[in-house]
C-alpha cells in the first residue's frame, strides 16, 4: 500500500477523532487495545455480542471504526506508531490512557 494512502486513512480516522465524543473516544480505545493485544479476553466477548442480528443500519461511528479496522490490519508497525502520534498531538490524555491500558495487558494483569 502507498504511503500517501495509509497517510489519507491516518488523517481520515484522525479527523473522525476529533468528532467522537469521550464515550465513542472509550470504545475507539477498547477496540484499538484489542487490535494490539489479541489475547484481551474481552475482546472475545465483545465480538460474540457484535454479532447479534438487528434491523436497522449501522451508525456512521460503527462504519467508522469497520473503516478503521480494515485499514489498521493492513498497516505495518511504523505505521500503526505514526497513527498513534498523531493521536497524541489530538488528545494527549487519551494516548496517556491507552498506554497504561496496554502496559496493563500486556503485563497481564487482566481485565477490567
Amino acid at each position: 500500500m502507498s504511503l500517501d494512502c495509509v497517510e489519507r486513512e491516518m488523517e481520515c480516522v484522525a479527523h473522525w477523532f476529533t468528532g467522537w465524543s469521550p464515550l465513542q473516544k472509550q470504545d475507539f480505545m477498547k477496540d484499538l487495545l484489542d487490535k494490539l493485544i489479541p489475547n484481551n479476553v474481552d475482546s472475545l466477548f465483545d465480538s460474540m455480542n457484535s454479532l447479534g442480528v438487528s434491523d436497522k443500519p449501522p451508525s456512521i461511528y460503527k462504519c467508522q471504526l469497520k473503516l478503521f479496522g480494515d485499514w489498521f490490519s493492513e498497516w505495518t508497525d511504523a505505521e500503526r506508531n505514526t497513527f498513534v502520534l498523531k493521536l497524541q498531538v489530538l488528545d494527549p490524555g487519551f494516548v496517556a490512557k491507552f498506554n497504561e491500558e496496554a502496559s496493563r495487558l500486556s503485563n497481564g494483569l487482566g481485565s477490567s
